[in-house]
């Protein structure tokens, strides 16, 4: 699963964008220094969302929206379409 491929899950269990989630997160008071398992807890409490995708959002809170291009176009099951991720919503491609 490629890591855009986790944020549209996210969006598609939540009906929230992931740029929404961060939103929120940051209301809540989550920074990119906060401990991740406060995070995951976070988005499974009210969102049931697992802890892989939780740690893929989470990636974004602390690295921000620009990824490696270790996968990008790699052709495996794993490869993200370029380095920046869409934060903005599926429906927005």
């Amino acid at each position: 699963m490629s890591y855009q491929a986790y944020l549209d899950a996210i969006e598609k269990k939540t009906s929230k964008t992931p740029e929404e989630l961060l939103r929120e997160a940051a209301a809540r008071g989550f920074t990119p220094q906060s401990k991740a398992g406060d995070f995951v807890a976070w988005l499974k409490d009210d969102y049931d969302v697992g802890r892989g995708h939780a740690m893929a959002l989470f990636g974004v809170l602390k690295n921000g929206a620009t990824i490696s291009d270790k996968h990008v176009n790699s052709g495996t099951t794993h490869s993200d379409a370029s380095t920046e991720l869409r934060l903005d919503g599926i429906d927005r491609r």
